[in-house]
């Protein structure tokens, strides 16, 4: 499929975003934090890993490549780090897998008003636009990602009156960085969108709930955001979203179907297509897919990036024509259901485990559309 931004997504094969960084770069990213490397070598080292990345993607045959967010200690890190008035404290949610082992982990947290500083992403999108002719992609952190975890503590008190308040200083950094992308190249911004996802499950909406804040009012205060972020987007460049129910070490935050805000998200976004995970049947049916207008695509995330095993060709194909009840084949793409390692430890998975899912994506593609 060539590249478009008509509401099919870029390529009918895709992935998340996050690829698993090399034993050398992991080693990397502790020497540097302990300061026994300095900023040079740290940043060789990860252009090294980085043109070896891109190579990989061109190798197995996907048309839409980016960096492996190796830039990243997190896929959210480096926002934080570069956003002033952003810093970093425990999240109100755990992660979890299906065996009941729990893991804490930290959120972004408003200490100061917010702008953009600095370019967040546009070194990343530089260099890998500087290696390679094909669809140039870069992810950013959806807004909510900024708002949701500290629930009511999500601010330091007096900086903002209201959420509303917040986002419209947030939205102008996701205006600014987006327009900067594009002129580095970029031809696709994906938006990780944890929070909405989250709001699929009962569970969690029973604990945003019990911490006095209304479910529904967030639903429309992240799409709201979202489309804050990319009001005036350049012509030509394609936002997706991708809904994550938590992609920690293999383990997850959420589960639930997207019935309870398909019809507001899909519908008001003001977005070209939505990457949504479908790999296990905590994600529900494609039902909610109905409520995608026929301006917009989806990109099936049916291969999962937690587990080596190879999901088989005849499966995929049987499930995207499962989708094509709700949505046209035509605005259809496959991709895993999230990135293979959303921070630098990554999923429990090999690097040729990886490969082989990458393969399998760019196989499935083929065997489902030609």
């Amino acid at each position: 499929m060539a590249f478009n931004a008509s509401g099919h997504p870029p390529a009918r094969a895709d992935h998340i975003g996050s690829l698993l960084r090399p034993p050398k770069l992991r080693q990397a990213f502790r020497e540097y934090h302990e300061k026994n490397i300095d900023a040079p070598k740290f940043r060789a080292i990860q252009d090294e890993a980085i043109r070896g990345v891109v190579k990989l993607q061109e190798d197995v045959g996907l048309k839409c490549v980016n960096d492996g967010e190796y830039r990243r200690g997190s896929y959210w890190a480096r926002f934080v780090e570069l956003t002033d008035g952003l810093t970093v404290k425990p999240a109100m949610f755990r992660f979890h897998d299906d065996h009941g082992h729990e893991s804490d982990f930290t959120a972004p947290h408003v200490n100061g008003k917010v702008r953009r500083g600095r370019p967040i992403a546009v070194d990343e999108v530089e260099f890998t636009r500087s290696l390679t002719k094909a669809i140039v992609k870069v992810t950013l952190p959806s807004p909510s990602t900024m708002h949701f975890w500290r629930a009511s503590h999500y601010s330091d008190p007096g900086l903002y009156g209201s959420p509303e308040a917040f986002f419209a200083d947030l939205g102008k950094v996701y205006r600014e960085e987006i327009a900067d992308l594009a002129n580095a190249g970029a031809q696709y911004v994906q938006l990780d969108e944890v929070a909405l996802a989250m709001l699929c499950d009962p569970a969690a909406r029973a604990k945003v709930a019990a911490d006095g804040r209304e479910p529904e009012q967030l639903v429309d205060l992240y799409v709201d955001a979202i489309n804050q972020a990319v009001a005036g987007k350049p012509d030509g460049l394609v936002i997706g979203v991708h809904m994550c129910r938590g992609n920690y070490k293999g383990k997850y935050l959420a589960e639930g179907g997207y019935d309870s805000i398909a019809e507001k998200l899909f519908q008001r976004a003001n977005v070209n297509h939505f990457l949504l995970e479908y790999d296990t049947p905590r994600a529900g049916d494609f039902a909610p897919l109905r409520f995608i207008p026929k301006t917009k695509g989806v990109v099936l995330g049916l291969i999962s990036s937690k587990t080596a095993a190879l999901e088989p060709i005849d499966s995929l194909k049987r499930r995207a024509a499962e989708a094509t009840k709700y949505v046209d084949a035509e605005r259809l793409a496959i991709s895993p259901q999230c990135g293979f390692a959303s921070t630098v430890a990554g999923n429990p998975i090999t690097e040729n485990d990886m490969r082989a899912k990458l393969r399998l994506i760019v196989d499935a593609a083929r065997a489902i559309w030609g």
